[in-house]
This record gives C-alpha cells, structure tokens and sequence, in this order.
C-alpha cells in the first residue's frame, strides 16, 4: 500500500545487474542493423503500431501511473493521447524525410580545386540509454518522446526505469517489446545499473530528463568514458515570467491568475513553470501580486510524486523562506502540499542574494524591478532557462525588443503574453536552452527536431549510385539541397 496514494502497488523484481546490462546492450547493438535497415516506411509503421498498443493498454498503464504518482486518472488520460501522439507524430517526420538533410554536390571539374561527387545524409548512431522523469510516467519516460524519436531514427532504445513508477515503466515495457524487433527495445532497473547503462560500449548516446545534480553526475560518465558519446540531457529550470509596467497597468487580474494557475498546475511539478514572476513596483504591480497570490491560496493542496520530492519541496521552500524578504503564501506541509511564494527585490537576484535554486513543486519568486535597468541587471543574473514569458504591450515595442534580444540569447522559447507550462509537440517546438536547462543546447528533446540527437552525418564521396542507400539516390522523391539550392 502506498501510504501517499492509500493504493495498492505491485512490488518488481531485483535492479539489474551490470552482468545483464552487458548482455541487454550487445543484444541492442545486434538489433541495430535490423532496425536500422526496415526502412523509414516500415519503421513509421512500428510506431503508428506502439500508438495503437499503447491505447489498447490505456486502462492498465493509467491505472498504475495513479496508484505510483497520485496524477490522477484525467491527468494520466491525456498524458497517454500526447504519448501516442509522439509516436504517430515521428512516424509523419521520418515518412517526411527531411530530417535525413540530404545535400547533393556534382562533381565539377572545373572548381578550383576541383570538387569530387559529394552526397551527404544522416544515419543513426546506434543503441541509445533513455533515462525518463518522475512528472510524466508516460510522455517522458519507457514511452516517452526521447524512445519514440531514437526508434524513429533508427536507434535501439534501453531505458532505465524510473523508481517513482515501476510498474508503470514494466507494462510500458511490455507494449514496446510486443512490436519491435528482438534486442530493439530492453528495460532495466537500478541506479548502479543506469551508471552500467552509460558506460557500457555498445551505447552511443544518452537522453536523460531529471535533476541537475543527477545528470549532471551521469553526463560526467559518459564524457570520461575512453570513447565519449553525446549527453542529451534536460536538467530542470528556473523560468522566468516578466510582466512590464503597461501589462500591469492594463492586465494585472488577468496575468496574477493566469501566472499563479501556470505555477500550481500539476502541482508545480512541470520544468516549464514559472518559478521567478518580475513585476514593476508600484500600484500595478501590486495588483498583479495581489492576483497571484489571492488565486494561489484558493488551490487545493495536493499529494507530490514521491516523498523523497515532497521532502525536498518543504526544505526548499523553508530555504527560501529565509532568504527572501516577503513570505506571500505557504502550504508547504504533510501529506499533502499547496502553493509557497516568497518576495524579493531585484537588487538581491542582482547581488546574489536571493532564493534562485529550482524548487520542484509548487512554488515561486516574485521579484520586484525598478525600472528597465533594474529589471534587465536582474535578468543577465539569472542562470539560462529552458524557457521565458513576457507580458507586454504593443505600445512597449521598445522594451519588448530589448526584452527579446537578452532572452533569445538565455532560453530555449519564448512565450509571448501567455504562459510557459507545458510543450507542444510540434515540428517548431524547442525544449532545451544553455546549460544547466540542457547540457546539448544546440538541441531539444520535444519537437521534430528531437530526432537529431540520434543522427551522425555520413558524406559518400564518388560512390557508384547503385551502392548509395537509396534515399541519396537520384531517383529518390527526398527533399535535399542541390548544389546548395533546396530542391523539393
């Protein structure tokens, strides 16, 4: 019996050992070239076929998220339609074909110096290690987006499971290993067996979604590895939310309850939420405070994912207690937890001084700004995030453009006059920023572009067309660049 949840959870098997995970590797990299090899047609077919499985399944998997995380069946249900979505969603980006970024130059005798026939594509790097989050039992973790686009590329897929929610990983699991191909998909259980998992040869890259201090310790791992391989991992954020002076002046109830709805949805535990509100001080300002914090006392305390984040919840927001200047609302408590805002000036977040560590949960920092200069001195003190908000008005398009220009160069996405909680899963989607909200910021791991993690460059020079994967060949239907020009 869960003592959070006051459900049944079913117990599973021994962590893996390092002896298994060997053996589960070489098994991957014995299913790469199959997997790799069906094709992108045969391939999008598996994961439209995942999709199908997955919904089949929905009763059970949903039912052993609640009793593991307390989401919630409504939660849970639709965590499962995005799921599917990012399958059958990868399926339409590899049928698509442009994420193979095929260029074509000719052979051109008279170039100085002369340039042989080029033909370039990218191909998958091989067996992958997924490490899921506790917050999303589904979209982030055994079916989660970082398996679905290594599948999509063509990559074998071992994810260690989540310890928040074992059963849930072990039915997912079950599912994947239903319809793919033997060796293309294993699950392993154990924090020494996830270390085994990075640093075992036959795995070429890593995604992970967790804590800084958890993967940043698993990054280390695989860069000291005597072959390094690629560390794609999303460390969690403290995100900003700016509310400028004409905002709050003509939209203070409005943006205090959208923010405070944005900061508590989920119970807090979403790394898009706003965990720093800026607002000018002064009349207007207030009002937005006054907003926010009427709507965060209203919300319902709720159950946290595991009591080990709960723990961690209600040092955090004591920690911050005493470092801010304001306490707004506290609700951190047992068992259940509500919303924690605290108060301070933007000189302490200029100086140092203020409460600024990602606090996972339902808490936030409202930080009050003098003027342009005070409000950007504090934005360049901030640590990089995985995504920014602005509220502003078209009359402000002097700020709004300064605004942009500091936060384009700090965050992965901007969202203008809305609010950050959650990602779409789209083809322009960016989840990722600087270190520490990734450690790969040229990447994300939501979005069409998440396949790319999985991808090398190949360049064939001068190689018969009748040995060229097919997708390089003239008679492919491929989008591809020619000579440079993109040609449809």
């Amino acid at each position: 019996m869960d003592a959070r949840t006051g459900k049944e959870r079913r117990e599973i098997g021994p962590e893996t050992s390092v002896e298994e995970i060997a053996t589960i590797c070489a098994r991957a990299a014995e299913a790469f070239p199959v997997l790799r090899d069906l094709g992108r047609e045969e391939r999008a077919r598996l994961l439209e076929a995942i999709a199908g499985e997955l919904e089949a399944a929905g009763k059970e998997l949903v039912a052993a998220a609640d009793a593991e995380t307390a989401l919630g069946e409504g939660r849970l249900t639709g965590e499962l339609a995005r799921t599917c979505h990012q399958f059958r969603f990868f399926a339409q980006v590899i049928r698509d074909g442009g994420y193979l970024d095929v260029a074509i130059d000719h052979a051109d005798a008279t170039a100085t110096p002369p340039r042989p026939e080029l033909r370039r594509m990218m191909v998958p790097i091989g067996p992958v290690a997924v490490f899921g989050a506790a917050n999303f039992p589904l979209a982030f973790s055994v079916p989660g987006g970082d398996t679905a686009s290594a599948l999509a590329a063509g990559c074998p897929v071992v994810v260690k499971a989540h310890p928040a929610h074992p059963e849930t990983c072990e039915i997912a699991a079950a599912v994947l290993r239903r319809v793919l191909p033997d060796g293309a998909f294993a699950l392993v259980h154990g924090m020494a067996a996830g270390a085994a998992l990075v640093q075992d040869p036959h795995i070429r890259a890593v995604g992970f979604t967790g804590s800084e201090r958890g993967g940043r310790a698993l990054f280390d791992l695989a860069v000291s590895r005597p072959d390094p391989i690629p560390f794609y991992g999303e460390l969690g954020s403290v995100n900003p939310l700016v509310v400028t002076p004409g905002a709050a002046r003509r939209r203070a109830e409005e943006i205090g309850t959208g923010t405070a709805d944005s900061l508590t949805l989920g119970m807090g535990q979403f790394c898009t939420k706003p965990g720093l509100i800026f607002v000018p001080r002064g009349e207007h300002g207030e009002a937005v405070v006054a907003a926010l914090v009427r709507r965060a006392r209203e919300a319902t305390p709720g159950v946290l994912l595991t009591e080990g984040i709960r723990e961690a919840y209600v040092a955090g927001a004591h920690r911050a207690r005493q470092e801010a200047t304001t306490l707004l609302a506290s609700q951190a408590q047992a068992p259940a937890c509500g919303p924690t805002l605290v108060r301070v000036d933007a000189q302490a977040v200029i100086d140092g001084k203020a409460p600024l560590e990602e606090v996972f949960g339902p808490f936030g920092v409202v930080v009050d700004y003098d003027g342009e200069e005070d409000l950007f001195a504090a934005l360049t003190a901030l640590r990089p995030a995985l995504v920014a908000a602005v509220h502003a008005e078209e009359s402000e398009t002097d700020l709004a453009s300064r605004l942009l220009d500091l936060l384009t160069e700090r965050v992965g996405r901007i969202v203008w006059n809305g609010y950050p909680t959650g990602v779409a899963v789209a083809w322009a989607m960016t989840h990722g920023g600087p270190y520490p909200a990734t450690t790969a910021p040229g990447h994300t791991s939501v979005g069409a572009n998440a396949i790319r993690r999985w991808l090398r460059p190949v360049t064939y020079q001068s190689v018969p067309l009748s040995l060229l994967p097919i997708s390089l060949r003239d008679t492919s239907p491929m989008p591809r660049r020619l000579g440079g020009r993109p040609i449809l």
